[in-house]
């Protein structure tokens, strides 16, 4: 390329947690090293934060608001690191680059495959088996993922959502005080829910939300611990 040639910069990552970790800036240095090297000087960069790569464009608001500065300012160039950063969906990615070629547009990643270039099947059939491997591999995380997930509820009862009482330093105690209470017979009979919180009440113990305790909140985190430790076994 003889003269430099403005381009846009695309990246993306996939979940809220990884806004903060170190994947944009590689993201963006290999993109800038490509451009460099082929002569792209880059005006702007778009960041998709916390979006699935299986989303169209309806849902990723960094890439419609490149398409839309494409086809207001000239710049006809975007650069992405890998084509897995398009899409992780081989008919997400197949569509998201039609809408590419229909304003002129071409989407060139970081190792330097045009994915607009429809010009031999020979590159059609490349993009679409990067499209497909990335498909795969997303596929391949979810599953691990899952069986991640699986594996800690059954170590510890639970995996996400909100700690459940007695696990926080502090509270495994007043968990322990509760099922004292509540085994402490009542005229022939265990001491019922309500009962259980009223002698918390008394004693001046609050629930993890600084309230007092209520028959149905003890009942919860009696059988939420109960459950937890059974699995567990």
């Amino acid at each position: 390329m003889s003269s430099t040639q403005k381009a846009f910069a695309y990246v993306r990552v996939s979940s809220v947690g990884q806004v903060e970790g170190d994947g944009f800036r590689r993201q963006s240095e290999a993109i800038r090293r490509y451009a460099k090297a082929a002569g792209y000087e880059i005006v702007r960069e778009f960041r998709e934060e916390g979006v699935s790569g299986t989303n169209d464009l309806a849902a990723r608001p960094a890439l419609l608001e490149a398409l839309t500065a494409i086809a207001a300012n000239g710049v006809r160039v975007i650069l992405v690191e890998h084509a897995d950063r398009i899409a992780r969906d081989l008919l997400v990615q197949e569509s998201l680059i039609r809408q590419f070629q229909g304003i002129g547009a071409r989407l060139i990643t970081a190792d330097g495959i045009d994915l607009t270039d429809d010009a031999e099947p020979s590159r059609v059939l490349v993009r679409q088996m990067l499209g497909a491997i990335a498909q795969h591999d997303k596929q391949r995380l979810v599953l691990k993922l899952r069986a991640s997930r699986t594996a800690v509820r059954r170590a510890r009862g639970f995996c996400e959502g909100r700690t459940p009482y007695g696990w926080r330093e502090g509270e495994r105690a007043v968990l322990e005080r509760m099922r004292a209470l509540r085994r402490k017979p009542v005229k022939g009979a265990r001491a019922s829910f309500q009962a259980v919180a009223d002698t918390l009440n008394a004693e001046g113990t609050l629930n993890r939300d600084g309230r007092p305790w209520s028959a149905s909140r003890v009942h919860a985190v009696l059988h939420r611990a109960a459950a937890i430790e059974k699995a567990g076994k």
